[in-house]
């Protein structure tokens, strides 16, 4: 193993390894990195870690156990490290190392400072597929009148487009650079002198890869449809390329198990045929209004980085927000599981916040490790918490008749509906 200076190993546990296949082999007490997270972070994660370790307690009698291995990112690698250690190249070895972490929110600032550590960890460890699942829990108080159609995974391009973080600021050398060079090369548009420049990379490679994964998703878990969300009309050789690269890799690689849109009506008039995934796609603006309007029409979209930022927010919303939303980012090689909210500080250390993002994320997790009986004890008991009304602030105070408990209440509920 690496030795590293910050990171202790535990002496009991072993790793997850990659075989030549790509597929996971997980021994019964692997090691798995934990960043507790700025913020709340630190109240979530206790919360969170002590259901997960639960889950899998009571799944397989003590025949399983998750050794948990700490690595820093955010405020805490400040303290560790010390200045401007923000993402150390520690944590970055162990998590290639260690195959598979999970995360608390991270401080990010906006308009200046360091760039996302979110980002920087997706870009630096090629962890190009966002999942993010939305769906709703009974009882959840939500903004629409039938939130349960709403049952949707969100496959988002991680390390291309605008957070690239390709761009310069207004009026510097570089801005004006480049601004002369577009304007030697197009005459579409006017450029003024004193705009910002930001570049968007939209690669064959890179959305034909996370199409694929979501389209071999949907085969494997018996999803209905994959539909691309892109915004094609506007942008014709970047987003309108991510639609036609996935086309052509839903139809090369899948061709027996995929049928496109335009096949259902030319070819089989409108009935769908047993066993084919439909592959369709939308305008991102579009997309908005048909995940209020017409949700239980969709099933996996796969989108690309910033289309897949908003809609996932948007979905979460519906269903009562990012407190029970959870998401990954995996590579062909690693993963990252985390919460996909904020660090709300001025919750930290009051143990307030709900902790269920992270639960669901770590419920990913689990099925990420092929540990399904773990992860489906969690949702159930998730899902029977909510209804005993025994919950968080944050839903305390839209559900009429629920008892507000504490972050750490809350798990302890959980757990005992395990």
């Amino acid at each position: 193993m690496t030795q590293y200076q910050k990171v202790s190993i535990p002496a009991q546990g072993q790793k997850i390894t990659v075989d030549q296949n790509g597929q996971l082999l997980v021994p019964s007490n692997p090691i798995i990195a934990f960043i507790e997270g700025d913020g709340t972070g630190p109240d979530i994660w206790r919360a969170s870690k002590r259901v997960l370790d639960a889950a899998v307690l009571k799944a397989y009698g003590g025949q399983r156990k998750i050794s948990w291995m700490e690595i820093y990112a955010g405020e805490k690698a400040l303290s560790v490290y010390g200045e401007n250690e923000w993402l150390p190249s520690e944590t970055l070895t162990a998590i290639k190392e260690f195959i598979v972490a999970i995360k608390g929110p991270l401080t990010t600032p906006v308009g200046g400072g360091i760039r996302s550590i979110n980002v920087a960890l997706r870009q630096e460890l090629d962890l190009y597929a966002c999942v993010r699942p939305v769906r709703w829990f009974e009882g959840v108080p939500a903004p629409v009148k039938e939130p349960g159609k709403l049952d949707v995974i969100i496959f988002r391009e991680n390390t291309e487009d605008v957070y690239a973080g390709i761009e310069w600021a207004a009026e510097t050398p570089e801005a004006i650079e480049v601004i002369n060079f577009l304007k030697t090369k197009t005459k579409k548009a006017a450029l003024r002198t004193d705009s910002a420049i930001g570049i968007k990379p939209v690669s064959a490679f890179g959305s034909k890869r996370l199409i694929a994964r979501a389209i071999k998703f949907a085969i494997e878990q018996n999803k209905p449809s994959v539909t691309l969300v892109h915004k094609g009309n506007i942008m014709k050789f970047t987003e309108g390329a991510f639609r036609t690269w996935g086309y052509e890799v839903a139809k090369s690689l899948f061709p027996d198990q995929i049928v496109t849109e335009e096949e259902l009506y030319s070819q089989y008039q409108g009935q769908m045929p047993a066993g084919k995934v439909l592959i369709k796609d939308r305008i991102a603006d579009a997309m908005f209004q048909q995940v209020l309007l017409r949700p239980d029409e969709y099933s996996v979209l796969a989108t690309m980085n910033l289309n897949g930022d908003y809609i996932s927010d948007a979905c979460a919303a519906q269903v009562g927000g990012l407190g029970l939303a959870p998401g990954a980012n995996i590579g062909d090689f690693a993963a990252v599981f985390e919460a996909t909210h904020g660090t709300a500080p001025k919750y930290a250390n009051l143990d307030k916040i709900n902790p269920g993002s992270v639960i669901l994320s770590g419920v990913m997790m689990l099925e990420h490790l092929g540990w399904n009986e773990a992860a489906q004890s969690i949702t159930r008991a998730l899902s029977m918490t909510i209804s005993q009304k025994q919950v968080t602030y944050d839903l305390a105070r839209q559900m009429e008749g629920s008892t507000e408990i504490a972050c750490s209440s809350f798990a302890d509920r959980i757990i005992d509906n395990i």
